[in-house]
């Protein structure tokens, strides 16, 4: 079983946590479903930020003029190459591959600089605007072209982040690379990246503080408060995309009163954070919904208890146990449902574990049954591999049982294998813990781990 979600922290043994990193770590097999949004520079206190704010937007207005200048076939394809940027590995893909715009799109954003008077005379202040007048551009377009339009910073970004962490770089040529000198795109430009060991492709880390999950600036939030409705279609009648981008062509005002607004009320603009834990009062609520799920799988109780247990895991051990997945796998025709934490080594006992296991990433296995039997310990026996280790935690509702103790302790004295077994009463006590700040739920973890060391043979 290869890693789950690979980062490259943890392909290159960096022990950092996401929370300690100021960039998001990328993923080698898919994007981060977050976007830079170009309005978190724009409102920005620094200055650098703010520079590059209006360095991406000068390289967005010239478009504007090269069209206006008789130079349109070479604003076109900038716009092209610019409209996408896979090496920051953000957006929705499962494959970190997208595909850049048409021609034909080019055009349509190409002559918003005709049509609006605004823009013909003094350029875009938000460029993020583009998504009230052009269908299918939404925040992932505006996304790579603003990361491509400040590429050069994001390269030497990247490598002051991983000089400063010893994450290897490698020789790569970038096919394209905009100079703000000369307002194009240099073509074949040499560097040296991190590479993504799948691919060998080049990859750039973008700051937390710029990600959005949605931009501040976009066409849902405009249409939801904003939109005119009555003003587009008659009262009742289906409103159509297309009527509300081309009524905004022609009424500029409306979007502009839209931005205005957006920019009083900036102090509500914030980065989303990649993982956020659940308040205290939540984690309560659903240690009660745990104890009040009854055993077993009737009336779907086993798919409830996991729920809950996933909701409370992933912000229990966060943040020295980054959540990597939670998925759903079949051994011997039972369905098992496990959860994926990244062992980030930050923590004593979380070095422990990968010294004397090995555990790049440590797999939690739920299981909502009254009596754990040997099966379910076979099952994740099988489970543990040399590529994920060989420490892994089995969730479920009671101690075990007498025999099933033995057969733990006998896969730890043969082959040097360990499960650790956390009960209801074990939540608990993480869940206090995790209310009280005093102590870290990982320290039940460590004591649960402890107990077992003592009861297996030196």
């Amino acid at each position: 079983m290869a890693l789950i979600h690979p980062r490259l922290t943890d392909f290159h043994g960096i022990q950092k946590p996401q929370a300690a990193l100021d960039f998001a770590i990328p993923f080698f097999d898919e994007d981060i479903p977050l976007y830079v949004d170009p309005f978190l520079l724009w409102k920005s206190p620094s200055q650098m930020d703010k520079a590059l704010h209006g360095a991406i937007l000068n390289a967005f207005n010239n478009l504007g003029y090269l069209a206006q200048s008789g130079k349109e076939d070479e604003a076109v394809r900038q716009l092209i190459i610019a409209s996408e940027c896979d090496e920051v590995g953000l957006g929705m893909s499962a494959t970190r591959k997208g595909h850049r715009i048409g021609e034909k799109k080019a055009h349509q954003i190409l002559t918003l600089f005709a049509d609006v008077p605004a823009y013909e005379k003094r350029g875009f202040h938000h460029f993020e605007e583009i998504q009230l007048y052009i269908d299918g551009i939404s925040s992932d377009r505006v996304c790579d072209l603003a990361c491509s339009f400040m590429k050069s910073f994001l390269i030497d970004y990247t490598m002051d982040q991983c000089d400063q962490l010893g994450i290897p770089k490698g020789d790569c040529t970038l096919p394209h690379l905009y100079d703000p000198g000369t307002n194009a795109f240099e073509e074949d430009v040499k560097a040296a990246l991190p590479l993504n060991p799948e691919t060998g492709e080049p990859l750039l880390l973008v700051p937390k503080r710029w990600l959005r999950f949605n931009t501040w600036i976009n066409y849902d939030n405009y249409f939801k408060d904003h939109c005119p409705v009555d003003d587009i279609v008659n009262p009742g009648a289906k409103i159509d995309r297309v009527k509300v981008l081309n009524f905004n062509r022609q009424n500029y005002g409306v979007v502009e009163a839209y931005i205005a607004e957006k920019e009083r009320t900036v102090a509500d603009c914030e980065n989303d954070p990649l993982f956020q834990a659940i308040p205290v009062t939540s984690a309560r609520r659903k240690l009660k919904q745990l104890k009040a799920i009854p055993s077993g799988n009737d009336d779907r109780n086993d798919k409830k208890y996991e729920d809950v247990i996933c909701q409370l895991m992933a912000s229990l051990m966060y943040p020295h146990m980054d959540f990597a997945d939670d998925q759903s796998r079949t051994d011997s025709g039972t369905h098992i449902r496990d959860l994926i934490f990244y062992n980030n080594r930050d923590h004593e006992f979380l070095r422990e574990l990968f010294d004397d296991y090995d555990s790049k990433q440590i797999v939690m296995e739920i299981k909502n049954v009254k009596k754990i039997e040997r099966e379910h310990i076979n099952q994740l026996n099988r489970y543990m591999t040399d590529e994920l280790g060989k420490f892994s935690v089995l969730i479920t509702r009671n101690p075990l049982p007498r025999a099933r103790l033995t057969d733990v302790v006998s896969l730890w004295a043969g082959q040097r294998r360990c499960i650790i077994i956390l009960t209801d009463a074990d939540i608990e006590l993480m869940v206090e813990l995790f209310e009280s700040r005093q102590r870290l739920p990982l320290d039940v973890i460590k004591k649960k781990y402890v107990e077992f060391r003592r009861a297996c043979p030196s």
